[in-house]
């Protein structure tokens, strides 16, 4: 058995600490992590609820995988319902901190109520205790880690945790462990930040058991055998991904106005590898999360004699680099080609617990209301927040951090941004999340994607790239747009990453790996399937009672309407109103979006 059986319950209202039993029928139904921490939320809160009230819960959750000898074995997810979106949030990551809290005994940590004054949490196996913490709430993520690691003394102590942005409620303040991996969308950090608890600080000395473990090591050797093709995600991280859609013509850019940056060249892998006029190289080198063999992570540091830290030796030091979606968000959606600009501005997410997408897309939308004449400089606070200003990147990152001055304005997220400021529709948003860096015209089915995802525009939670690359046609594009969501639910739900799948695994080796761990059959490919249908659906039930509906599965007038205007999909926008249709009905959704019961009947939910 890979789950530990057991979850902790926190109430924070009451100041009790409770071990539970883990609902192991619901277990065998969801199998962990994403779909079990959104089963318990969605049974124990109505969705109806504000997500800044006491009545939100937020839930750390770990998969059966999560803390085993199994390739990227360290995810967890935080389940609540989210400040940015109003949907249900479920953000996942990476680290070392799932891999401790499975190893301290729990499946999943739920913190309900909300405290009356800052507290944090400490773990250490079964001693649970909720702490003070007057000490460091007002500190950064970055300080906070290492004030209580100083406390404890404890090398091996993970924390998870919020910074100041999440504190004063930024709609995208996200949780960050281990200094620079993040469970990033959606605004968990800020429901952190209501309930007025600063960080979780966990030590696990139990370990995972399995019930036939020679087995278990067995298959993680063979299925270890067939991830061969890891060597450029090492090197190159995700980052890779910028040359290919910019040569495609779908790298999102100037608030998708564009679909090509002239710029990319300046934030790619090689510019990150080669040294710079002054010498300096970007990338110190990889890092690997608990239990990868991978490695995609990027260490970099900032030219010291770069204006953003030119007099700040404390951002001389290296952490956490771009990333393909931080480098088209910081980079590529505000016109900017300064790398170092860029990396700072990913440092100050890291620092201050801020979603780097949600940052760079509201400061993207920012920067066309500033173009168009809807804001100036009175409004925001001297700045001259113009595309392609590195130096008003910088500055507004760090306000937004912050929240102080414009950067509160910023914190809202650009829909309610550009709400407040008179044209909704340069909102580039799905449910009120910003775009990730693929556009919906060039690559239709990711448009689908987006306009599906039960947590607003995400790109991973489906998997259509192999044929979006292949064509602009919509043909086929529903089916697998729906079927790759049902995967991606099962695998988010295992406790591993989904990076193996880009390096040599198949759906199979996942699914070998869950069956080895544990206890019953789930060897078969209709039960991951069924498993990940039944998530999906868990989670659309879920927005469904939350109020949102058909009208919240679109995406922002100028996809819809205005052609790109380069590359492949030139003159194209995309075909949400052919394709929508047809998703639902391979779904068993009426025409409304809203699951049939003959639907909630084949997969138990009604």
């Amino acid at each position: 058995m890979a789950w530990q059986r057991q979850i902790l319950r926190v109430n924070l209202s009451t100041g009790s600490c409770a071990i539970e039993p883990l609902n192991m029928e619901w277990a065998e139904a969801y199998l962990g992590s994403r779909g079990l921490g959104s089963k318990y939320l969605y049974e124990e809160m109505d969705p109806a609820a504000d997500a800044l009230s006491a009545e939100n819960k937020v839930i750390f959750a770990t998969g059966p995988l999560t803390g085993t000898m199994a390739s990227t074995g360290g995810r967890y997810t935080v389940v609540t319902k989210g400040a940015l979106t109003g949907a249900i949030a479920c953000s996942n990551s990476g680290g070392k901190f799932g891999g401790e809290l499975k190893m301290a005994g729990y499946d999943m940590l739920i913190i309900e109520g909300e405290s009356e004054k800052p507290v944090y949490l400490h773990i250490e196996d079964d001693k649970v205790e909720i702490c003070d913490a007057s000490e460091i709430w007002g500190k950064t993520i970055w300080e906070t880690e290492d004030f209580l690691a100083n406390k404890y003394q404890d090398p091996l102590m993970r924390f998870a945790g919020i910074g100041q942005a999440g504190e004063t409620l930024c709609r995208y303040a996200c949780v960050v462990n281990d200094k620079h991996r993040a469970a990033g969308r959606s605004g968990v950090g800020a429901v952190m930040g209501a309930k007025k608890i600063k960080t979780i600080a966990v030590r696990g000395t139990k370990g995972v058991s399995n019930s036939n473990p020679k087995e278990f090591f067995r298959i993680v050797s063979e299925v270890n055998a067939r991830m061969t093709d890891r060597d450029e995600m090492s090197r190159d991280g995700t980052l890779g991904m910028i040359d290919v859609t910019n040569g495609f013509g779908s790298l999102p850019t100037r608030n998708n106005r564009s679909v090509r940056f002239e710029g990319a060249n300046k934030l790619n892998p090689e510019a990150m590898h080669t040294p710079n006029d002054s010498g300096h190289t970007n990338i110190v080198t990889n890092g690997a999360c608990f239990g990868c063999t991978i490695g995609c992570g990027r260490i970099c540091k900032i030219d010291p004699n770069h204006f953003s830290v030119k007099d700040r030796p404390e951002y001389h030091g290296a952490s956490g680099g771009l990333e393909y979606e931080t480098a088209y968000a910081l980079g590529s959606a505000c016109g900017i080609d300064d790398i170092d600009a860029a990396t700072f501005a990913g440092f100050i997410c890291n620092e201050y617990g801020m979603d780097p997408i949600s940052l760079g897309g509201t400061i993207a939308a920012a920067m066309e209301l500033f173009d168009i004449g809807a804001i100036d400089e009175k409004v925001t606070g001297g700045i001259k927040l113009e595309f392609g200003s590195a130096e008003a990147l910088c500055q507004i990152a760090e306000l937004t951090g912050k929240g102080e001055g414009f950067g509160a304005d910023i914190a809202m997220g650009s829909k309610r941004l550009c709400e407040k400021y008179g044209h909704p529709d340069l909102s580039m948003t799905v449910k009120g999340q910003e775009f990730a860096a693929y556009d919906g015209r060039s690559m239709q089915g990711m448009g689908l994607a987006y306009a599906t995802s039960n947590r607003g525009a995400c790109h991973l939670r489906a998997d259509p790239y192999g044929h979006d690359f292949e064509t602009t046609e919509i043909e086929g594009k529903a089916e697998i747009v729906r079927d790759s969501q049902h995967a991606v639910a099962y695998l988010d739900s295992s406790g591993l990453c989904l990076f193996p799948g880009g390096c040599g695994w198949g759906l199979d080796d996942y699914r070998s790996l869950v069956d080895a761990a544990c206890d019953s059959d789930w060897s078969s490919e209709e039960r991951m399937n069924e498993t990940g249908e039944r998530i999906w659906v868990l989670e659309k039930l879920f927005n469904l009672k939350a109020g949102l509906g058909k009208k919240d599965d679109t995406l922002p007038k100028r996809i819809l309407e205005e052609p790109a205007d380069v590359g492949t999909g030139k003159g194209l926008v995309c075909r949400l109103g052919e394709m929508l249709p047809e998703y639902y009905q391979l779904c068993g959704w009426d025409a409304e979006g809203v699951p049939t019961e003959e639907t909630l009947q084949r997969l138990k939910l009604s």
